[in-house]
């Protein structure tokens, strides 16, 4: 590894000192900060603006390790899933998801994931390491260019929601947030960001406190504690009050609902009773939920999607109890792309 310090882990005051350092005028270091997050240079040769010497210099003492798109596959329906490979040689997944009128991005947070989940493929992976913010931010700039490239818009909604769990990389996590929102970044609105968490309640409570902007979206999949923390082990140290009460201390504080995602599975969580279990914490605190369709992951899992209409009958129910409900039809399953799906399982 090389021992030069990685550019894109410095904030924007000290780039501005570290170009002082060089003997060069502390405005270059805005300069160099735009070509990073707003112009998405990949490499120092590019930064045409600045001098022939300085550039040198840059070389000389420090390292830009963007990632780049290792495999690219276009589902039957428009979704493209892209594996990343990262300076390090590890690779990641992300996804772009069309639809009749935006574009969203789903990136991941970590190589790999810790949580064991039982329904999903990314919890068969051992957690490697966290992603740096660059890493996040190098996923929504080149899916970004592809959603140009492929349905001649950009991104309208990003969503944290690949591999990983966001929450256990919060400072790169919020910094990558940052990046994307910030004027001398993409300046996206924050508000067409989604967080998506399997359930760290200190964690939840955190973002809100630290004045979170963008939208949070809680994968719960099961409203009873038993049933819960059998397909996500997370649940026995983060039980549903424990975060009843955090997503109601986010409600408070931001002003703005959550998201419940909720998988729905065949003889898991599908009956009337899950479904009353399901309004009885909704009714906690005001949010919204979305109902999944289920994507099985081959011989990693025997789950199975839920049957004929029970979809829409539960989804039918929560309505019935005057709950906000989207159901969400899956998209990619045909390249691997879909939720729950992600496991570095390339294609050709």
């Amino acid at each position: 590894m090389s021992s030069k310090t990685d550019v894109r882990s410095l904030t924007l005051s000290e780039l501005e000192q570290a170009v002082k350092n060089l003997s060069e005028p502390a405005f270059r270091g805005r300069q160099i900060y735009e070509w990073l997050w707003k112009k998405g240079a990949r490499d120092f040769a590019s930064m045409t603006n600045l001098s022939l010497p300085l550039r040198e210099k840059l070389q000389a003492h420090f390292s830009l390790l963007p990632g780049r798109i290792h495999t690219k596959q276009v589902s039957r329906d428009g979704t493209v899933k892209c594996s990343f490979e990262l300076h390090d040689g590890n690779l990641i997944e992300g996804v772009l998801i069309p639809t009749e009128t935006r574009v969203t991005a789903c990136v991941s947070s970590q190589v790999g994931c810790s949580l064991d989940c039982k329904f999903c493929a990314t919890g068969y992976l051992k957690r490697q390491r966290n992603l740096e913010a660059g890493e996040i931010y190098d996923q929504v700039w080149l899916l970004n260019e592809l959603a140009q490239e492929h349905y001649g818009k950009g991104l309208d909604n990003i969503v944290y929601m690949g591999m990983g769990e966001p929450l256990l990389n919060y400072a790169n996590m919020w910094r990558s947030v940052e990046l994307i929102t910030g004027e001398d970044g993409l300046n996206m609105s924050p508000q067409r960001i989604t967080i998506s968490t399997a359930g760290i309640a200190k964690m939840i409570e955190k973002m809100a406190d630290d004045g979170a902007k963008f939208n949070l979206a809680l994968s719960l999949h099961a409203a009873n504690d038993e049933k819960r923390t059998a397909i996500m082990p997370i649940n026995a140290s983060n039980n549903l009050d424990m975060l009843a009460e955090a997503l109601q201390h986010w409600y408070r504080t931001t002003g703005t609902r959550p998201t419940l995602e909720y998988t729905v599975i065949e003889g898991v969580n599908d009956d009337i009773t899950e479904m009353q279990e399901l309004i009885r914490f909704a009714r906690r605190f005001p949010c919204k939920i979305n109902l999944i369709e289920y994507n099985p992951i081959g011989e990693l899992a025997p789950f199975m999607p839920t049957q004929g209409q029970k979809l829409y009958r539960f989804a039918d129910g929560l309505t019935a109890a005057k709950l906000i409900v989207n159901v969400r039809r899956s998209r990619g399953k045909d390249i691997d792309a879909a939720c729950g799906q992600l496991a570095n399982k390339l294609g050709n």
